[in-house]
């Protein structure tokens, strides 16, 4: 396959990463939380989506109920488990063994529920369209075109915003947002609305161009960790870069000759550990 192919390929996987790796810095900028759980709640949220399109609802239906679930879930978590370790001044240490529990209860819970076989979300078959040498699935195309829309959405969102602004300030300092009359349990539950909204997407889009599986979120969580050291942890434009960029080369790893497509994870365990030898701070140093 030439390069500018594996480079478009790249792009498409580098969207979905970029999505869900945002959802992955907010938590971390935000609630301090390194969330292990979050790769399985992006299949949770592609399982609601496929269970939805089968039931007979269309696409872009299904993927607003999967985001519904999804976000659902998320809220449940932190009220359940994340706000209640919070009071009690939890550790980080403490928290990421708890998201790693989360982790196995939603993977096998999803693996009892719907099975272990391959589920895909039945849509009609198009054939690809050739552009300057280039195959441009619909589907690859529809996946980039949805992350761009949730980018800029986002960045609206962030920047506009009262919501927005009031992220910006807890993600900085948290004490001085709350003095300043922040109402900062307000901006958690909006930054797992908003986590949870673009995680399920990411899970739809994943499913767009992938089959389903139980443990596709597991698999994927070393790419997304990555992106997020990457681009600046805490920072959610970075980790959009991040993602772009960890797609690329995970692709591009693919034309190595002695470098098989079975080593993808391995290119993003490579380029995280480079970064947090060379820059640890990332692209973007600071939050948001």
């Amino acid at each position: 396959m030439d390069t500018p192919q594996l480079i478009f390929n790249g792009l498409v996987v580098g969207s979905i990463i970029a999505l869900t790796a945002v959802g992955l810095t907010l938590t971390y900028g935000i609630l301090r939380l390194s969330n292990f759980a979050h790769g399985d709640f992006m299949t949770l949220g592609a399982y609601l989506t496929w269970v939805a399109k089968i039931s007979g609802f269309n696409l872009g239906f299904s993927m607003i109920l999967g985001g519904i679930g999804t976000i659902i879930s998320m809220i449940i978590a932190e009220y359940l488990l994340w706000k209640p370790m919070r009071d009690r001044k939890a550790t980080s240490t403490t928290l990421i063994i708890i998201s790693i529990g989360l982790a196995l209860f939603m993977r096998n819970g999803i693996l009892l529920i719907w099975g272990g076989n391959n589920q895909n979300y039945q849509l009609p078959l198009v054939p690809a369209t050739e552009f300057l040498g280039l195959k441009l699935a619909q589907d690859k195309l529809l996946v980039m075109g949805l992350a761009i829309v949730a980018i800029i959405a986002l960045h609206l969102l962030l920047q506009k915003t009262k919501i927005g602004k009031a992220m910006r300030a807890v993600a900085d300092n948290i004490d001085l947002a709350r003095v300043s009359g922040i109402n900062v349990e307000n901006v958690v539950l909006w930054t797992w609305i908003i986590t949870g909204a673009l995680t399920a997407l990411g899970g739809a889009m994943y499913g767009l161009i992938y089959t389903l599986k139980p443990t596709m979120g597991w698999f994927l969580i070393l790419p997304m960790f990555a992106s997020v050291i990457l681009g600046g942890i805490g920072n959610p434009y970075g980790a959009i870069a991040g993602g772009l960029i960890i797609g690329i080369a995970q692709e591009l790893s693919v034309s190595i000759p002695w470098l098989g497509s079975e080593y993808k994870l391995g290119v993003s365990l490579l380029i995280m550990i480079v970064i947090l030898l060379i820059r640890p701070q990332g692209i973007f140093k600071g939050m948001m």
